[in-house]
């Protein structure tokens, strides 16, 4: 489908990004082509501010800033795509993979993980291997005389 019927980047359920938000640009890429990786910008990158995003609620806007901080410029997410030698793939790559971190971004935090103290039993495991170990090096080691 063209990029100017499509409706949206569908991120999840929950979340479908406006073409409108998007923006693109397009540059010379490295890598194969030949003499025509001089002539043809096949390399891309997808824009979206998503500080400003009209698409987003609070709880995810606030998810997405916090969970990309070390990505974000300013608020804007930049995702480059030349892995094919065509642009309409290069395209591609770049939706998927905006959509892709964005819904990592959006997964709510594992729950943090409740403190146990070991048991009787994995303690004295862990001593008589201690133990086991201890012998094995004395018997390494020269005799005294």
């Amino acid at each position: 489908m063209p990029a100017a019927h499509r409706p949206g980047l569908r991120v999840d359920a929950g979340l479908t990004i406006p073409e409108s938000e998007l923006s693109w640009r397009f540059s010379r890429s490295s890598g194969p082509g030949g003499q025509g990786v001089n002539t043809a910008d096949s390399r891309v990158e997808l824009v979206w501010d998503a500080a400003r995003s009209a698409a987003l609620s609070t709880l995810q806007r606030e998810r997405i800033l916090e969970h990309l901080s070390g990505r974000l410029v300013d608020g804007v997410l930049t995702i480059a795509a030349s892995e094919h030698r065509a642009q309409l793939r290069n395209r591609d790559a770049a939706r998927a993979r905006l959509a892709a971190v964005v819904a990592d971004a959006l997964r709510p935090p594992s729950p943090s993980r409740r403190a146990t103290k070991p048991s009787r039993g994995a303690k004295e495991r862990r001593l008589d291997a201690k133990k086991r170990r201890t012998d094995v090096k004395r018997l390494r080691r020269p005799p005294h005389d």
